[in-house]
């Protein structure tokens, strides 16, 4: 195979037209085969590769700093760098990353999987290059779906002012997770729909040489003049107004036309925008033909058919139709989310109530002080977003929602340890950032009818509210009434006399299960779901005085979350028990499976019994409170 034979980029350069169009299509079979089994991101990496080869035959990687944003999409970029043969671990626990990775190979500029960031970072690095007087180029490779992000949004004006020296490609695919919405994709839409637009502007530059030099006024009504011709055909984009040079749309599916063009960009000095329209999927069947970005990111399927295994509901899924049963029975409930209706749940609430659900871009900041507003309003918000990405808009949570004491409720996907995608998308920091936000209810639910309750008790509740919940399949179907529950309420699962095991969330079946191993070892555990990590039920100080040791379990890291909030209900009712904490350590995880990692730090069956057993043998507490 000629991919093969691709160790790093230089080998591109002395491909012909007939070796390219072979190349991109054998990258098309690693990558459905690869990702078939692996899982990962296809539909973003599948429109690329006539782009990240282009880009590859042009600029010299890693001297030419090549900017990710988002990194899901740098598969081919991994593939044409040296690292083809990693596709065999790819998102595996101790294999390649799903992302680009800074420690895998000097190609990665950064480990860039928040979108609309992007931008911010190459700006620094034309700046620095500048400051020390290196050569090279930097070029970024942002999606149309990320300038619905604000952050990009105020990287473009920094941009404009600071006219570095950068390329900035514009990958247009209409989408995100889904079709990208708002004023920015009306903007390209106008612009991929006028083939003439490159012409008017040819025209117009054409006017302009004819006309005589006769000073700074006769340019300047020149110049209008020029502005005023492209406007006959078609509106002014938004890079233009904010001073960079524009070039597109351009087809990104065309290897030859992509290098033309990035090579015209490189010969120019400041900021240039390259517009490239790409088709998400770009191939293979099965992607393009997905309406609702299935193939955005996978688990393993059927590459010659594109059908998925069979999965029992997910907790997203439950937590959708329990959406949904509420808002049929009370029309003030309205549905948030960030780019991300399908992956949310909302797709079933947004075809039932589509003018009650609000689809914002990938612009989480917006989507939590808009929300505010409509609380404001009489309305109750519900924003669903991931764990991982709500950390985003932790300011306006503060200071727009819980400073009002507005009622919205905030539903967090992905909490916790969510597998292959690795440290920027798992939600462990959720219960300890968002106990901190004063009059925040914090909640977690540990089955599905729990988080029937807790939605419940939320929409019931005049003020903020957080439930978070894992990915994954839900250990059964939700079946329990919507009805709330009292706030700051624990409960006890069972009752036993050795050691209180007390979890939250997801980790009370763990505890449970590991109780019922134990119990058939003549050890006695109580187990406790605590539901509410804010406010913490104080009576859980009297289940740990009861008891000669305590164990809490969360899956969140252990600075800040449901374990001090125990500590500091125990040290403040002058209880004194030694405690064990099991969680997650202050450091970024790495990816892996769930199983894989879970068990890493004791988060599993197996690893609660372990160390009930270790406490029970030498006595010695991790933690003391009191």
């Amino acid at each position: 195979m000629l991919l093969e034979e691709i160790s790093g980029p230089e080998d591109l350069r002395a491909l012909g037209n007939a070796d390219l169009d072979r190349l991109c299509a054998e990258i098309r079979d690693r990558l459905i085969t690869a990702v078939a089994r692996t899982g990962g991101h296809l539909g973003p990496n599948l429109g690329v590769v006539e782009l990240t080869v282009a880009m590859h035959r042009v600029f010299d990687s890693p001297r030419d700093s090549i900017v990710f944003d988002t990194g899901h999409q740098a598969y081919v970029h991994k593939m044409l760098t040296g690292r083809l043969a990693g596709f065999e671990t790819l998102r595996q626990h101790g294999g390649m990353s799903g992302y680009p990775s800074r420690s895998e190979s000097e190609h990665d500029i950064v480990e860039n999987s928040h979108a609309s960031t992007g931008l911010s970072y190459a700006l620094a690095l034309a700046t620095a290059r500048e400051l020390r007087g290196d050569g090279g180029k930097v070029i970024c490779v942002i999606g149309d779906g990320a300038l619905t992000g604000g952050m990009a949004y105020e990287a473009l004006n920094n941009i404009g002012q600071i006219q570095p020296e950068l390329i900035i490609i514009l990958n247009d695919n209409g989408r995100s997770y889904a079709p990208t919405i708002g004023g920015i994709a009306e903007n390209l839409g106008q612009l991929r729909l006028s083939p003439t637009y490159e012409r008017a502007k040819e025209a117009a530059g054409q006017t302009l040489r004819q006309l005589p030099v006769v000073g700074q006024s006769a340019y300047g009504a020149a110049k209008r003049m020029k502005d005023s011709l492209k406007q006959l055909v078609s509106p002014i984009s938004i890079f233009e107004t904010l001073g960079l040079k524009y070039g597109g749309p351009i087809d990104g599916h065309d290897v030859r036309a992509l290098e033309k063009a990035l090579r015209d960009a490189a010969s120019f000095h400041g900021p240039v925008v390259i517009h490239v329209v790409t088709d998400k999927g770009h191939g293979y069947a099965p992607a393009v033909d997905d309406s609702v970005d299935k193939f955005h990111g996978v688990s393993s399927f059927d590459p010659d058919s594109g059908a998925f295994l069979a999965k029992p509901a997910a907790w997203t899924d439950i937590f959708g139709e329990a959406l949904l049963e509420a808002a049929e029975a009370d029309e003030r409930i309205v549905a948030i989310t960030a780019a991300m209706g399908s992956s949310t749940g909302l797709l079933p609430f947004a075809a039932r109530f589509p003018e009650r659900f609000f689809d914002v871009g990938i612009a989480e900041q917006h989507a939590v002080t808009f929300a505010a507003g409509l609380a404001m309003q009489g309305l109750r918000p519900v924003v669903c977003i991931y764990s991982t990405f709500l950390q985003r808009a932790f300011d306006q949570i503060a200071c727009d929602v819980a400073l009002h004491k507005l009622p919205v409720t905030f539903v967090l996907d992905r909490a916790g340890i969510t597998g292959d995608d690795g440290a920027s998308h798992h939600g462990m920091l959720d219960l300890a950032y968002l106990r901190m936000i004063p009059g925040m209810t914090v909640s977690a639910p540990s089955s599905p009818n729990e988080l029937r309750r807790l939605l419940a008790t939320a929409l019931a509740h005049d003020g903020p509210f957080a439930m978070r919940y894992p990915r994954g399949s839900a250990p059964h179907a939700g079946s329990a009434a919507m009805r709330p529950l009292r706030i700051g309420k624990m409960s006890v699962v069972r009752e036993g006399g050795d050691i209180a095991l007390l979890a939250v969330g997801k980790m009370v079946g763990v505890a449970t299960e590991a109780a019922a191993l134990l119990d058939g070892e003549g050890v006695h555990c109580t187990v406790v779901d605590a539901r509410f990590v804010k406010p913490i039920d104080r009576g859980i100080a009297d289940v740990a005085a009861r008891h000669p040791m305590v164990l809490t379990i969360e899956d969140g890291t252990l600075i800040g979350g449901f374990a001090d909030a125990v500590l500091e209900v125990l040290a403040e009712a002058g209880v004194s028990v030694p405690v064990t904490r099991l969680g997650l350590p202050d450091r970024f995880i790495e990816h892996g499976t769930q199983p894989v990692l879970l068990h890493k730090f004791s988060l599993d069956v197996e690893g609660v019994t372990a160390t009930v057993r270790q406490m029970l043998s030498d006595r010695r507490p991790s933690v003391l409170a009191g």
